[in-house]
């Protein structure tokens, strides 16, 4: 039957909701909101990486026309403000505390980063406030800086902390002795040096922030992805009640992980405008984007792996150092040192780990939460290690993969660090995958390619990853109006991945109504709050909230339909917004029902809880054509074959994983931020340095499919997490697939020596400089 949940509900490739308003220009984004008197902020910002604050004269400053406020970090710190949160839970190697200077909204006496802001301007206008800003005086003494971590490690070194070294915390896990006797025992061992570079979350939409009092209460209009976050921040660390503070999210041009909490930048204008009572506003330009905002990655590892003669894994060792910039945050530590590690076996059954992360202080910016977050450094890892071990030994690189996955019967499956899939069937994704990609037809268009003088290369990741932030608790608040629209109040926010429609989809199979007369509410602490929009939850812990708390609010509506019409509940049959009562024409709609409340309406508030992460997996397969006279790199086929359980839209399925997988390719081929190693300068300021992955990279057409037969089992949904899964696998199979360029053209030898990205200079240098 044609119903409104076959045409409108789960499974459906629904037009996104969010479209058309943002197609049209209507969205609204923090910049779009402009109240009475607002008034613009500006950052002073260090021009050191490591300097003494000595003095700073804001005489000047004060006197210019339009200023409200000039502030310094001196006055906030004088005045009692608190810093920043340190990273707790984790510790050196000694036991101690894990090792961080504190950081304040605005340096006091010490900045250890270029671009850390020193002092802030409040006027009338952007240009007064920038005006003002350039009369500021500050005088420095310059300090030695550590970039790099040679320079960060050294004896000597300047230190960044009040610990005797610049290592933050370290975790080992694993039998590293266990480990030692199967190595010395393998028939093979491959060990890389693998180095995943710096990079930025280049957000169309940059930072912006918007902070006014309203009603006797702090109103703070913000692009962020946990907007409950930033408002936990902002009153610790202004000392104010969660009452007295409200935090709104409108439309948010993307995120990345970049924008989860509150920044320093953001604390500021909170104060300024508590304290100055007016409406204060800061859009970051794009260089304060690439000095200040949360880079991502930055990981230096040792990667080792054993099999043995037939080419069953025996053991993985991984040693890794990790940048984590000049304030180390909960985030960051984390990432690198707690959840990449949980993924680091990946898909296979490696019976034992040897891993050491320690996080390293550096004069540089914070690094965070960048599309995957930890999970692509480890699957680089993994990947690149199966390949080149597969290179060596004269395995096939499949048989390989398909000697060591985890197998279905397996499942529930613990892996070395005691994380536990619950569904998985590899292999079976994994042979979809090659056969979507005619894998065995390979040498034909290699041999097309090398007729214009090209090298084809072959590259495929078969992997998984863990979603869901620990975070599995979700709130939704759910109305039925007397006009028949539904509402639905949530704490996960939308960034620009249509997450509004997935969930008014979810909305439509509950209640059968067109997709017309759902509402979904984000982005309001007056509404809802919870933990946000991160490591890919929205979905299955969002979600799930939605679908148990509509269903709920349903059986509230029967029971009040029930008693509306005199009948047993048992006898009410429910179809597209009507109840009816069986055997008779008595009927009454949701609307109607709606009408009868004293409130004019049916609401009900439910708590959902997942049992667990989701952990979807796939098998992508990247083939590139090397030009060896240039040492470019075109990605000229790109097919994948994911599991993310039970689909919702497809369309917004393959938006995300295509989206990921270019942000991926990215990596590979062309991102890298660059400080310089003896000033500690940002040399990949703008647009004009760093170079964003962008149409061109992308193939001609991905070919992207997935296989709903594997529902999670430990959310109501059977999904699972989609938002990184393209990233994560994108950057291996794509670096995989320029080492079998260079190995099918006699090149094996170089092959362990690739590091990304991938530009054309570094291949080509590689090729000859050997």
């Amino acid at each position: 039957m044609d119903t409104m949940t076959t045409r409108f509900g789960s499974g459906q490739a629904v037009q996104r909701l969010e479209d058309d308003q943002l197609l049209k220009g209507a969205g609204i984004y923090t910049s779009d909101v402009a109240p009475l008197g607002q008034t613009h902020i500006c950052f002073f910002r260090s021009p050191y990486a490591h300097a003494r604050i000595v003095r700073i004269d804001t005489s000047a400053a004060k006197s210019m026309p339009g200023v409200h406020l000039v502030v310094t970090g001196k006055e906030l710190a004088d005045a009692g403000m608190k810093p920043m949160p340190r990273p707790i839970n984790f510790t050196r190697a000694d036991g101690s505390a894990a090792a961080s200077a504190d950081r304040r909204i605005l340096a006091s006496d010490r900045v250890r980063y270029a671009g850390e802001a020193i002092a802030a301007v409040v006027a009338d206008t952007q240009e007064q406030a920038r005006n003002a800003m350039e009369a500021i005086a500050v005088e420095f003494e310059e300090l030695p800086c550590a970039v790099t971590f040679d320079d960060a490690l050294k004896p000597g070194a300047p230190l960044l902390s009040d610990a005797p070294d610049n290592r933050v915390a370290e975790t080992r896990y694993g039998d590293a002795a266990a480990a030692d006797k199967a190595f010395a025992q393998a028939a093979h061992v491959v060990s890389l040096d693998i180095h995943n570079q710096r990079l930025m979350a280049v957000t169309i939409e940059p930072r912006s922030i918007l902070a006014y009092t309203e009603g006797g209460r702090l109103l703070i209009r913000i692009s962020s992805q946990m907007p409950t976050g930033v408002r936990t921040l902002v009153c610790d660390l202004l000392g104010l009640p969660a009452e007295k503070v409200r935090v709104i999210v409108g439309d948010v041009g993307g995120g990345f992980g970049m924008k989860t909490g509150a920044y320093p930048e953001d604390v500021v204008v909170a104060y300024a405008a508590h304290h100055l009572q007016k409406p204060v506003k800061w859009i970051a330009d794009r260089s304060e984007e690439f000095l200040s905002s949360a880079h991502g990655r930055d990981i230096s590892s040792k990667a080792s792996l054993a099999i043995d003669a037939k080419g069953k894994i025996l053991g993985l060792r991984i040693d890794t150092l990790a940048n984590v910039g000049a304030y180390p945050t909960m985030t960051g530590i984390a990432i690198q040192l707690l959840i990449g590690p949980w993924v680091q076996t990946s898909v296979y059954d490696i019976p034992l780990i040897d891993f050491h992360f320690t996080g390293v202080m550096t004069n540089t910016a914070t690094t965070g939460a960048y599309r995957g977050a930890g999970r692509p450094e480890a699957i680089y890892n993994i990947e690149r290690l199966m390949d080149e071990i597969a290179r060596q030994s004269g395995i096939d690189r499949i048989a390989l993969r398909r000697q060591n996955f985890v197998q279905p019967q397996q499942m529930p499956y613990k892996n070395p660090m005691g994380q536990t899939y619950d569904t998985g069937n590899f292999e079976s994704i994994m042979n979809q995958g090659i056969e979507k990609a005619d894998w065995s037809g390979f040498e034909a268009r290699a041999k097309a390619s090398a007729s214009k003088g090209l090298w084809r290369g072959l590259g495929i990741a078969t992997f998984l990853e863990w979603t869901g932030g620990n975070a599995l608790e979700e709130n939704v608040q759910v109305k039925v109006l007397d006009d028949g629209v539904i509402e639905v109040y949530t704490a996960v926010n939308a960034m620009g991945q249509g997450i509004a429609t997935s969930l008014a989809q979810l909305v439509v199979d509950v209640f059968g109504v067109p997709l017309s007369q759902v509402r979904i509410h984000m982005g309001d602490t007056d509404q809802s709050n919870g933990f946000g929009s991160a490591g890919s939850r929205s979905l299955f812990t969002g979600g799930s909230a939605v679908h148990v708390g509509a269903e709920k609010t349903l059986d509230k509506a029967k029971e009040l339909a029930a008693e509306a019409l005199e009948a047993s509940a048992q006898d009410l049959h429910y179809a597209s917004g009507e109840f009816l009562v069986a055997g008779t024409d008595l009927k009454i709609s949701l609307a109607a029902l709606a009408a009868k409340q004293p409130t004019k309406r049916i609401e009900l508030q439910s708590t959902t809880t997942a049992n667990g992460p989701t952990w979807p997996n796939g098998c992508h397969v990247c083939e590139v054509e090397l030009d060896p006279q240039t040492g470019a790199v075109g990605v000229v086929a790109y097919t994948s074959m994911n599991d993310v359980g039970r689909v919702i839209n497809p369309t917004i399925v393959r938006g995300q994983l295509d989206g990921g997988a270019v942000q991926g390719i990215g990596q590979a081929l062309l991102e890298q931020v660059v400080y310089d190693e003896e000033t500690g300068q940002l040399l990949t300021g703008s647009l004009m340095d760093y170079a964003l992955a962008h149409a061109d990279v992308m193939p001609q057409m991905f070919s992207t499919h997935m296989d709903p037969s594997i529902p999670c089992k430990n959310n109501v949904l059977g999904v699972k997490g989609v938002g990184e899964l393209g990233t994560i696998g994108a950057t291996p199979a794509v670096v995989n697939a320029v080492a079998d360029a260079l190995a099918r053209h006699g090149k094996s030898h170089l092959s362990s020596r690739l590091q990304m990205p991938l530009t054309p200079f570094r291949v080509w240098q590689l090729m000859y400089s050997a």
